[in-house]
């Protein structure tokens, strides 16, 4: 028997633009679709042709949009060499700001071999912004965005003896959804120090968690910390703040684990609100060996869906409606009493556009929603004598539980089409906000394009030119 191997059929999509990953230099590419994979592929006078895989699989890339009509108000910064290099927000960008992230510290009580901001030592306070500072920032955001949630990170934000204040002084500023992104180490070493920060006006903690074992942490981490994750999620689960486990998804490592680190934030149900998946992306520090792998959002969604033994389906995971559509997926879920899961919200066509701002403003009402704790937990017990609906509403309310994940961009796999939708936004001291995509690339040496040319943290590798 002769076996016939079928070629898949090539097709090129739209042109886009990206950037070299020797030198960051802007280069004109293209999305290039074999069978169910697409490439971005790009080429540098000076360096050569580069291709990468972005998207693999199943929901077919043709298939999964969700069109936007610009966003073109607030602040814009001038344009002078164009996209990705007079981030601010320039003209050219699409999208208003959902979240914008303060970096209150370069100081880390890790050094994680995968580090997307390349976070030092606890023990240098660099150039880190004072509380003045912070309070500038904070009433910054608040006059070019009109209101958006935030997110305070770092390095390590709870190095600071000063984060009860710099959450406070949030809250005077006007965000009512405050997210800390934390390594979860000092949760776990104070049970009062999550209620500390709850009463300060804190909503949630974003928990890096990456897996279910220690060989897990230990590849992606540096040290064994399961049992320190764990204990930081048994002391949140004392307060009244949400917490939402963030896997870094590395290829061979963890992706064997995605279900399991699923049911295992179910386990945790109302305190942990939600599973969050990031995959591996190649800028910052990560080990020398790891040779760029992207795990795409179609093949994350599969591998959900293969391991939880059909508890999810794929027709569950939508596009976003905030992002661009190649950024992320979600799907929300009410957990019922036996432990079986029950969609929320049924996937929709999105073959007609909306207004981008539309849909910044409901991911901002719906994220702040989801990802933070129900209120009066123990207000009503559910009786015998309540009607079906009660039950549904009540259980509703506090056992609704998120899987989502979110791809970022690297010199890689950078398309400055999708970069112009971001809704993710760094602020800066200046008071300018940078795309998140954008303000941690670094080349393929680690050379940063933004971080430490315009921040309060320095860097030490500089690009030539």
């Amino acid at each position: 028997m002769v076996l016939i191997r079928s070629i898949p059929m090539t097709v090129k999509l739209p042109g886009t633009e990206s950037v070299c990953p020797e030198c960051l230099q802007r280069l004109p590419a293209r999305l290039v679709t074999e069978g169910e994979t697409v490439y971005l592929d790009k080429e540098c006078l000076e360096h050569g042709r580069f291709r990468v895989a972005v998207w693999r699989g199943r929901p077919l890339f043709s298939e999964w949009f969700r069109p936007k009509i610009r966003y073109d108000g607030g602040i814009r910064e001038e344009i002078r060499q164009g996209c990705p290099y007079d981030c601010g927000l320039c003209a050219r960008h699409n999208q208003r700001t959902c979240s914008a992230l303060v970096e209150i510290t370069s100081r880390c009580n890790l050094h994680c071999p995968v580090c997307f901001a390349d976070s030092g030592s606890s023990g240098s306070r660099g150039n880190e912004p004072d509380l003045d500072t912070l309070k500038r920032m904070f009433a910054s955001i608040m006059a070019r965005t009109g209101g958006c949630n935030l997110q305070l990170s770092g390095g390590e934000p709870t190095v600071r003896e000063d984060l009860g204040e710099i959450i406070k002084a949030a809250r005077a500023a006007g965000f009512s959804f405050i997210q800390l992104n934390s390594n979860g180490i000092k949760f776990a070493e104070d049970p009062s120090y999550g209620k500390r920060l709850e009463e300060a006006g804190l909503s949630t903690v974003f928990l890096q968690f990456d897996g279910i074992d220690d060989k897990v942490f230990s590849i992606i981490r540096g040290r064994s910390l399961f049992t320190t994750k764990a204990r930081a999620i048994e002391h949140l689960g004392m307060t009244g703040l949400g917490v939402v486990l963030v896997p870094t998804l590395v290829p061979g490592v963890n992706t064997g684990q995605l279900w399991d680190i699923v049911q295992f934030a179910l386990d945790r149900l109302p305190g942990v609100r939600g599973v969050h998946f990031q995959p591996v992306s190649y800028f910052g520090r990560f080990p020398e060996h790891f040779i760029p792998n992207h795990v795409t959002l179609p093949e994350v969604i599969h591998l959900l869906v293969a391991q939880s033994d059909a508890a999810v389906k794929m027709e569950d995971f939508t596009p976003p409606g905030c992002e661009h559509a190649l950024c992320s997926f979600s799907a929300r879920y009410l957990v019922k009493e036996d432990g079986k899961m029950q969609l929320l919200g049924k996937p929709q066509c999105h073959s007609a556009p909306e207004l981008a701002e539309q849909g910044a403003l409901r991911s901002i009402a719906v994220t702040a929603r989801q990802w933070s704790r129900p209120e009066g937990l123990c207000e009503k017990t559910m009786t015998e004598t309540d009607d079906d609906l009660s039950r549904f509403l009540q259980r509703a309310r506090t056992h609704t539980f998120s899987i989502s994940g979110m791809a970022f961009q690297d010199c890689w796999s950078m398309n400055l089409e999708r970069l112009q939708g971001c809704c993710i936004h760094v602020a800066l001291p200046d008071g300018r906000l940078i795309p998140f995509c954008s303000y941690n690339l670094t080349s393929r040496n680690g050379i940063p394009l933004h971080r430490g040319r315009h921040s309060a943290f320095p860097s030490t590798k500089k690009l030539a030119g």
